[in-house]
């Protein structure tokens, strides 16, 4: 009988249990069983050459032992009887087998169901091999032996070296020591023959003048030399390096400076506070806001280093093996950028603890803070990558191709630029700029804002409105002529507009601002707005010419109160209606449908939003950001042309924002035709223009109801030749006033048909009859129908309006002075429907009458989407169809074609003939100067000297001035990039005319003050300009003070020493106030944070807004490589034409003078900055050197 071997059983469980712990590879496996062939699952655990397995990873004992040493593993094909096994159907299997190296030894068989692991199971057993480590300590043992007798080698030939070494320098020695020896033999035979060669005085002098002349050629052909090269293309590209580079030293200065004030004075604080007893703030969401901050900082200043030692060795500049060291670091930024949006998110939520809020303020308001939020500094890293790219883009340009750092420099870019397109840098910026808008409001208020700290809130538009008295305190206003300074002084307000509230502040002294006591912050839920006014409103006025409108408040908990605006023009007018009721409408419809479905199908209409794919999934032709829009739909972040108009013409809903982006900024894209033919489309075919998918979620859960297919492309409704309009009457059972209240703005979008916010009259209509007290319907029901039966109370009281199924802010007057509520939006008329069909069985409703009201639903909610558009089209960019002729025509075309279908509703009526009236009016007001009259009185002779002008005469007209040019720029000049083009002038005239008035009223001030030849009168003239400078200031013409500090600080002005002695301290430290307003230093942030606490009218440097477009041109391209629309960057450009055109739409109310304005515009009187420079060096003389 054969024994069996013995082994050291407690070794081999000693050494099973250091497996479990240290293994090199540990887990699951299925292994095959010789007895029967199944698969038995175990857990495996290799240790060195050793693998042992367990009946699970708890076991103590091993239940078996393979010795691996002299064994393959490899990976095997899957077996036939496994393959058609069920679990192998249900998961994909990954098989190796390890075969033992001699006869009779049956191979071991497991699998895995992840490929990486079994991958990593054959890597380490074939690793597991005694042999294979003992012949690899061979092979390193020969190369330690070979290395060993090279450096034995070297030792040798290295004495050798020192040797000689030795010996030539004894040879040195020896050779300095003769030469010492012969100097002094020669010394002394030095004055033996000075005395013999005595040179005649004529030699003397001749030598003398040869020397002279050899010099003076010398220095006249190196001159000449020098000069050439001053003037070569060479140098100039290097004089533009090198102010590059010592611009790059200014900003990475500036930008470290950033940096430790976010460390010291926020991050650091912070983790304090978060250790303390009752911490503010909890150390994660701290880590969450300040995520690689200090890394950034320490990384910076490295940088920061090693650029002032390199600027140390100039002119030898060189900079590529500095960002060899910022490049491998760039995986920080990554992560930094990525966080970036949820750390303000993080920030706003931190901020509704009042404890966390109040030790943020007192952080805030640190000195070196200057004035600036915490969310500001966090987006300073956000845009240092972007800067290096172009600073890069800049240093190679004027880096010429044989230069040594230019493959360095290249390099450093290409990673820069990966960088940037992989987080998408610009994108997050932009997803952002809602919070930091929002946050930044809400620390301008002095009482605090918590609405604002709702991330969801979208920023819409701000601006100054003029609050109006109430209706017992308009006798007095009567007698007050509109524009005076007393009611703009009272009224003025200060307004801002967000997706779901309206706030309305006053502005201190110092910029802050106050929420009004009543109607400060209004719920735009609880709001009404009634654009009209008719005479036999108590709250209308005579004398405003209809710039007034009305909000009327009707709070849940208190009594109802109005409130009424004042716009300064009627585009001013038209474009707060139309985005206040965009607003109200999103809010209502989405309360209405979702009531409506809640309480007929019960279905919830976020879920017909979020089952649509389209809206929430990328695809080749369109991606979206993590960011929701005003609608609770992710932003587009890349799109295609025709994903972009789908979005635009998509019934369900409508996102302001959104839209206000595409209309600012479509003709980057497309044209105005193929928007105008899209809105044709859709108004023309509504069935076919619409994708499918969308159509079939609109009607999704009233399939059991509506009966018949929407998309039956047989049926003659599919055209605009309709017949009478389908019944839709009042359900008999409405939801009481108490659950419409209980709406909550929170909720997700739903989806809406498309809003009719379009009831700005001017005229009365024939849609404007008096109503009788029933419940009113949209048409007479055709014979068959029974109408719900309506109650005989009071209108207001049985008004479908009052209803949760029916928007509240819709109201339209009558002729009569009666107010009715009962026309219906398309959503309400959707609404009405689908309780309609929810009570079918009451209503008496057939299939085919089912049928025309889904397609009526159809029709009218492309009717009202196309109006909606076209309405804010209209009163928001007039100038497009100032300019273009066609776009005109094709408006008017399609909205007289609008007018002409019988089955229009009397609302859509009065709606397009409201808006062919604005495409048809003069919006230029004939009291206001234009661009025009400034160029003719630029013609006219001056009338008037500097001194007889006062310096309030001069600087109300310079403002007046610079606004008129100003608010000529067409908003399109800003798109594009166009004012740094080689054709500037022709694609962007009015921002070069803009450009030549600052120049030209500049070189006029500096003018002014070289043309006196006294040095008393040229001190006198500083200080009467700086005078008019601080009054500039107090109009808020910002553009105006850069014109007169530009010109102080011009080379001709600022080097008169003489004069400036004379100036008075204080005109120097008014000086020195006004050139840190307007300093560029930080991109403008001095001048930025004035602007944000002032009241328009206003007039802003234009070159701060030109540098932000030029940075976001740059940095990011218009269009993907696969050729979708990068909306994000349109997104960035809309707010800063929109914070421009806020400042161009709110004019000025100063008179005009016409000989204070013929000498601003007089050419004659400029002195161009060469001669300007030429007569301050004969005032003031160079001093000689020394």
């Amino acid at each position: 009988m054969q024994k069996s071997v013995r082994y050291n059983e407690g070794h081999a469980l000693y050494l099973s249990v250091v497996a479990r712990k240290e293994g090199t590879k540990r887990g699951y496996l299925s292994k095959k069983t010789t007895e029967n062939s199944r698969w038995a699952e175990k857990y495996f655990a290799l240790y060195q050459n050793v693998l042992f397995y367990f009946e699970n990873d708890q076991s103590a004992r091993p239940s078996g032992i393979y010795l691996l040493e002299g064994c393959t593993c490899e990976r095997a094909p899957a077996s036939k009887v496994s393959a058609i096994s069920k679990d192998a159907i249900e998961k994909q299997q990954y098989y190796f087998m390890v075969n033992f190296g001699h006869d009779g030894q049956k191979p071991l068989e497991m699998r895995t169901e992840d490929e990486l692991d079994c991958n990593e199971w054959v890597g380490g057993i074939q690793q597991a091999s005694y042999s294979g480590i003992i012949i690899e300590r061979d092979i390193l043992m020969q190369k330690y032996i070979h290395l060993v007798q090279i450096m034995e080698t070297e030792k040798v030939a290295a004495n050798q070296l020192r040797t000689q070494l030795e010996d030539q320098d004894t040879e040195i020695e020896r050779l300095k020591a003769e030469i010492t020896v012969l100097n002094k033999a020669k010394e002394r035979m030095q004055p033996h023959q000075n005395n013999q060669d005595e040179e005649d005085p004529d030699i003397k002098k001749i030598k003398m003048v040869q020397s002279f002349m050899r010099g003076w050629l010398c220095r006249r052909k190196w001159k000449i030399i020098v000069q050439d090269y001053i003037c070569s293309p060479h140098a100039e590209s290097m004089r533009k390096r090198n102010h590059i580079v010592f611009n790059m030293v200014e900003a990475e200065t500036e930008y470290v400076h950033q940096l430790s004030i976010l460390v010291n004075c926020f991050l650091r604080p912070l983790r304090m506070a978060a250790s303390s007893k009752k911490p503010p703030i909890r150390h994660d969401d701290v880590s969450s806001i300040f995520l690689n901050s200090e890394t950034i900082m320490f990384l910076h200043e490295i940088f920061h280093q090693g650029l002032k030692a390199r600027i140390a060795n100039w002119p030898t500049l060189v900079l590529a093996d500095l960002f060899d060291i910022l490049l491998p670091m760039l995986n920080i930024y990554q992560e930094f950028v990525r966080n970036h949006q949820y750390s303000l998110q993080v920030l706003a939520n931190c901020k509704q603890n009042r404890d966390f809020d109040k030790l943020l303020k007192q952080y805030e308001s640190n000195a070196a803070c200057e004035g600036r939020m915490l969310e500001t500094f966090l987006t300073y890293p956000m845009l240092q990558i972007p800067r290096y790219i172009r600073t890069l883009h800049e240093l190679l340009a004027h880096t010429p191709h044989e230069h040594v750092e230019r493959k360095s420099l290249e390099f450093a870019k290409s990673k820069l630029e990966e960088l940037s397109k992989s987080v998408m840098i610009h994108d997050e910026v932009s997803d952002t700029e809602n919070i930091r808008k929002n946050l930044a409001i809400e620390r301008m208020i002095v009482e605090g804002c918590d609405i604002l700290l709702d991330t969801s809130q979208t920023f819409i538009r701000q601006g100054s409105l003029i609050h109006l008295p109430s209706s017992s305190e308009r006798g007095v206003l009567s007698k007050v002529r509109l524009g005076s300074l007393s009611l703009r002084k009272e009224g003025e307000r200060q307004c801002f507009l967000f997706t779901k509230h309206f706030l309305i502040c006053t502005r201190t002294s110092g910029g802050k601002l106050h929420l009004l006591k009543q109607g400060g912050m209004l719920s735009l839920i609880e709001c009404t707005l009634i654009e009209e006014l008719d005479a036999t409103d108590e709250d209308s006025s005579q004398g405003f010419n209809h710039l007034e409108f009305k909000i009327v408040v009707e709070p849940p908990d208190g009594q109802s109160f109005s409130i009424v605006l004042l716009a300064p023009s009627r585009q001013e007018k038209a474009a707060w209606t139309s985005d206040i009721s965009q607003c109200i409408d999103n809010i209502r419809c989405n309360g209405l449908m979702t009531s409506v479905f809640e309480e007929n199908s019960k279905v919830s209409v976020p879920h017909m939003i979020k089952s649509d794919a389209r809206l929430h999934k990328d695809d080749v032709d369109i991606c979206f950001s993590k960011t929701l829009n005003s609608c609770k739909v992710p932003q587009i972040r890349y799109a295609s042309v025709e994903r972009l108009l789908e979005r635009l013409t998509d019934l369900r809903f409508l996102s302001i924002d959104f839209l206000n982006t595409f209309l600012h900024t479509y003709r980057i894209f497309t044209t105005a035709t193929v928007v105008i033919d899209k809105l044709a489309d859709i108004y023309k075919k509504p069935f076919t223009s619409i994708p499918v998918r969308s159509l079939e979620l609109f009607f999704a859960t009233n399939q059991g109801v509506w009966g018949t297919d929407p998309l039956n492309n047989k049926s003659p409704r599919l055209c605009r030749k309709f017949s009478s309009p389908p019944p839709l009457s009042i359900p008999s059972r409405t939801a009481s006033p108490v659950h419409c209240r209980k709406l909550s703005l929170n909720s997700p979008i739903s989806v809406k048909t498309g809003a009719l916010d379009l009831s700005t009259t001017r005229s009365s209509s024939a849609a404007n009859s008096p109503t009788s007290s029933h419940s009113p319907s949209i048409a007479s029901p055709p014979p068959g129908s029974t109408r719900a039966p309506s109650a005989t109370s009071e209108p207001g009281d049985t008004s479908p309006c009052r209803s949760p199924s029916t928007p509240r802010h819709l109201r339209y007057r009558q002729s009569g002075g009666e107010t009715s509520r009962c026309s219906m939006s398309p959503a309400s008329a959707f609404a009405i429907a689908t309780a309609a069909a929810g009570h079918s069985s009451s209503q008496g409703f057939n299939n085919s009458e089912k049928a025309c009201d889904k397609e009526f639903i159809i029709r009218r909610a492309a009717t009202n989407r196309v109006l909606n558009v076209l309405r804010h089209w209209v009163s928001k960019h007039s100038q497009d169809f100032e300019m273009n002729s066609e776009l005109k025509v094709g408006v008017i075309s399609l909205l007289e074609e609008v007018l002409r279908d019988p089955d229009l509703l009397p609302q859509e009526r009065k709606a397009t003939t409201n808006i062919l009236s604005a495409l048809s009016q003069e919006e230029q007001d004939d009291a206001q100067l234009g661009m025009e009259d400034i160029l003719q009185m630029a013609e006219s002779p001056k009338s008037e000297c500097f001194e007889s002008l006062s310096a309030i005469e001069l600087a109300e007209q310079i403002t007046l001035l610079d606004h008129i040019v100003f608010r000529s720029i067409p908003y399109e000049e800003f798109l594009g990039q166009g004012f740094m083009k080689l054709d500037k002038t022709e694609r962007t005239p009015y921002i070069m005319k803009t450009t030549q008035h600052f120049n030209d009223m500049s070189n006029l001030v500096a003018s002014q003050i070289m043309t006196h030849t006294d040095v008393a009168s040229r001190a006198s003239s500083i200080e009467k300009w700086l005078a008019v400078a601080d009054i500039c200031r107090c109009l808020n013409n910002y553009n105006g003070v850069l014109e007169i500090i530009a010109a102080l600080e011009g080379s001709a002005i600022y080097r008169l020493k003489k004069t400036w002695a004379k100036v008075c301290k204080q005109t120097k430290g008014l000086r020195d106030r006004l050139q840190k307003i307007v300093s560029s230093e930080g991109r403008f942030k001095n001048l930025r944070e004035t602007l944000k606490n002032c009241n328009p009218p206003c007039v802003p440097y234009l070159g701060m807004y030109l540098t932000d477009l030029a940075c976001i041109e740059e940095g990011t391209p218009n269009f993907t490589e696969e050729g979708l629309v990068n909306f994000s960057k349109m997104r960035m450009i809309s707010h800063i034409i929109r914070e421009i055109r806020q400042f161009q739409q709110t004019p000025y109310r100063i008179e005009h003078q016409p000989k204070v304005t013929q000498f601003l515009l007089d050419k004659s009187l400029v002195i161009d900055e060469d001669t300007l420079y030429e007569l301050s060096l004969k005032i003031e003389p160079r001093l000689p050197p020394g």
